[in-house]
């Protein structure tokens, strides 16, 4: 395949508009050897790369565009200590010593990525821990977010939930159209791209080579160990860790990863600077917010800007038509923003699984590989790194129903784009007519 990895499309992104100065890694060129290589350079690949070096053993991390160019770089900066599926759903599908694992690992990863923040001193992530709430937009809603927060304080032991009637929500957003909610105190926000670059920069100052727009074209065994080959070199190493998530199509060689897959495409807005007296008003604690519609959009302020985020994007590319569903949805919500011009869209692949929640492990005894976030990355992908490094080891860390061997092909995998709008549209014709 003939291809220029250098002119990857850019992303116009907030993120990409306010982010610490990239710092320019090389290409491969020539022949390398490694311990491990690991494919991809976002927080899974990173927080594994810094995991194995600590252990004393030599990785090499290859990217094929930029580090940060994937999800990485395009997510919403919201970490959140849960997995698409309910730790109430997994105890009543597995048992609740399997519901406690969960939880276990979930509120693991939040620790996470404050360890590793602090680890490399990225003070320009802007990393808070402030709390989520999850905003009811009728009662039926609200009875069900309710029931699951009384539950996960009876059966979890997560006391520190909040329930939250309409003034509170109101307080909390400075808008009237939610009718009660849940605070969650453990979750938080961040700047993604800093926080990615940050880890990038510390790892590679600890003599972890990056390699940039290197795409791994060619993964083979050979005697011994596996060798993962660019257009302009290779890496011969013993064990290899395949950390491409939703972009794992993008060479043949990680393709087969994505047959495992449903990508559904994220989009995001971001307003320009909003006057003091208008920002004051709106989510005035700084924490970050859902809503519980199917389609589920999510909003944060940042710099004095609303970022309005959600689903429903569809395409290869940028959809001009997501954005204007994320405005209307936004302007909903948040009336004082009818006339404040947007300055930033952008949008990326969440990696959805069968199963809702994502999968880490080994595919054989030289290849590893940890993807499928269904949307909740940020925490989860830098703790999976510290796993990875567990089973390089030879380990058998206990991952829940985070194992590999657990992990589903899509069925009729052609079908799955047709499918993915089908099912979104009937989410939001759901939604329109308040169901």
């Amino acid at each position: 395949m003939t291809r220029d990895w250098s002119e990857l499309p850019s992303v116009n992104s907030l993120w990409e508009a306010t982010a610490e100065p990239a710092r320019a890694f090389p290409v491969l060129s020539g022949e390398q050897q490694a311990d491990v290589v690991i494919i991809g350079a976002g927080y899974t690949g990173l927080s594994a790369a810094h995991h194995i070096a600590k252990d004393g053993l030599s990785p090499i991390v290859l990217e094929a565009n930029r580090p940060g160019w994937g999800a990485s770089g395009r997510n919403g900066g919201v970490i959140t200590a849960k997995f698409r599926l309910s730790f109430r759903e997994v105890d009543a599908a597995h048992g609740r010593a399997m519901a406690k694992r969960m939880y276990e690992i979930a509120h693991e990863s939040t620790d996470m990525v404050e360890e590793l923040v602090s680890e490399f001193g990225i003070t320009s992530a802007n990393l808070t821990r402030t709390g989520q709430v999850k905003a009811a937009h009728n009662e039926t809603t609200l009875k069900t977010a309710i029931g699951e927060a009384d539950w996960m304080t009876r059966e979890m032991g997560s006391a520190e939930v909040r329930i939250l009637d309409k003034h509170g929500v109101r307080d909390e957003t400075g808008s009237d159209m939610f009718v009660g909610g849940v605070l969650n105190p453990g979750s938080g926000g961040i700047h993604p791209l800093n926080y990615l670059r940050g880890l990038a920069n510390g790892v590679a100052s600890r003599g972890v080579p990056i390699f940039q727009e290197s795409p791994v074209v060619r993964l083979l065994k050979e005697s011994g160990g596996i060798v993962a080959e660019t257009p302009q070199g290779a890496v011969r190493a013993k064990q290899a860790i395949v950390a491409t998530n939703s972009y794992s199509d993008l060479t043949g060689a990680t393709a087969q990863m994505q047959r495992t897959l449903i990508p559904f495409r994220s989009a995001i807005i971001a307003t320009e600077q909003l006057p003091r007296n208008v920002a004051g008003r709106l989510m005035p604690t700084g924490r970050t917010y859902t809503e519980t519609k199917r389609m589920m959009r999510w909003f944060r302020m940042v710099d004095n800007r609303v970022i309005f985020g959600g689903r429903g994007a569809f395409g290869k590319q940028d959809s001009q038509a997501a954005f204007d569903a994320l405005r209307k949805a936004m302007v909903g919500i948040f009336g004082d923003l009818a006339d404040v011009p947007l300055e930033y869209k952008w949008s990326g692949l969440v990696a959805m699984t069968m199963d809702s929640v994502p999968h880490i492990g080994r595919l054989d005894d030289r290849t590893l590989v940890s993807m499928g976030y269904n949307g909740a990355g940020v925490a989860m992908s830098s703790l999976m790194g510290r796993y990875l490094a567990a089973f390089v080891r030879g380990e058998t860390p206990e991952v829940g129903l985070l194992d590999v061997r657990r992990m589903k092909p899509i069925p009729l995998y052609p079908l799955r784009e047709p499918a993915v709008r089908m099912v979104a549209g009937w989410y939001q014709f759901l939604d329109a007519i308040g169901q």
